[in-house]
């Protein structure tokens, strides 16, 4: 009876997923008119390789399956990367395109969106990782300096043994572009462990409950009265 509930339920997911890829596909297509082109291509081109290799050696069934199996995962790696290229491009100049990107890094890493913006909203993220803390900003470059200034401030008196990255994600000098935004962060040296991590993220959440639990004063601010320091993050 579980064995027919599982057969049921894998059924009715596969509609579902083949939805997802023709969506997925049509969106591609949308931004890269080639695509269908250049699948088919890698697709025959490697099943056509293997199949010569087969007839050549005197075993075309064996290596024309094998081609086949080949062809069929080659042409899905370069569908799914032509697909990310894709989304990263109508994503790009879009306000937290850089925090949707983050979202998907993979496991090992924990991202907390708009840890800081101003009135232009510029921002800025927070990643943790194996790698330590990595702000994330988007917007104004000149701007941003001083948002990054203010958190790396920030996370030194929390945190002063884990090292602090920033990137600014554009296309200018010194700026890392949005599709090569989750590569750079796999790429940074791994430093941290994993109980080092989770005692890092227990460290940022304290503190953001902290402030998020302070007490404001109700009804309008007295007159000479300052915002307490590590309040609201708009500037």
């Amino acid at each position: 009876m579980a064995r027919k509930e599982t057969t049921a339920a894998a059924s009715a997911a596969e509609p579902g997923r083949l939805k997802q890829i023709a969506l997925t596909y049509k969106m591609t297509r949308r931004a890269d008119s080639k695509i269908g082109l250049i699948i088919a291509a890698v697709g025959i081109v490697t099943f056509g390789v293997f199949l010569a290799i087969g007839l050549w050696i005197d075993h075309p069934i064996y290596l024309g399956i094998l081609g086949f199996i080949l062809a069929f995962l080659a042409m899905a790696i370069v569908f799914g990367r032509r697909a990310e290229r894709a989304a990263f491009g109508q994503m790009e100049g879009q306000p937290g395109a850089a925090a949707a990107v983050l979202d998907k890094i993979g496991r090992g890493w924990t991202t907390t969106p708009a840890i800081a913006m101003n009135r232009s909203q510029d921002v800025v993220h927070r990643t943790v990782g194996k790698a330590g803390i990595v702000l994330v900003a988007e917007g104004n470059p000149n701007r941003l300096k001083p948002l990054l200034a203010a958190e790396k401030k920030k996370m030194a008196r929390i945190v002063a043994d884990v090292p602090v990255h920033d990137v600014i994600v554009g296309n200018g000098e010194g700026q890392v572009e949005l599709k090569k935004l989750r590569t750079t962060l796999l790429k940074l040296p791994r430093v941290l462990q994993g109980p080092q991590v989770t005692a890092t993220n227990d460290r940022l959440k304290a503190m953001g409950d902290l402030m998020s639990n302070m007490p404001l004063p109700k009804g309008p601010m007295p007159k000479g009265a300052r915002i307490p320091r590590g309040g609201p993050k708009m500037r």
